[in-house]
């Protein structure tokens, strides 16, 4: 583990940018208290996954106006009544 200020990490990023791409773990030290492990961000670091990020046209094609939903909603309400029953 390689640890470093901050000062020496702004004089030298890319450098170490490079050395965390390659494997190498990076330690900032701020002041007495803090320190920040620099690590690179994947896929499974953000939020959501490709897969689920939706295209917005082809989502907007697949939409029903609220009317149609609303009765289809009721319809199988009524369905579901009508099967306990």
């Amino acid at each position: 583990m390689l640890i470093i200020s901050s000062r020496e990490f702004r004089a030298n990023q890319k450098n170490y940018f490079d050395k965390v791409d390659s494997g190498q773990e990076v330690l900032v030290q701020r002041g007495k208290n803090k320190s920040y492990r620099i690590v690179p961000v994947t896929e499974f670091d953000t939020l959501l996954s490709k897969d689920n990020i939706l295209e917005p046209d082809l989502e907007l094609a697949r939409a029903i106006p609220f009317e149609e939903f609303k009765k289809k909603a009721l319809d199988h309400i009524k369905e579901l009544r009508n099967d306990r029953g």
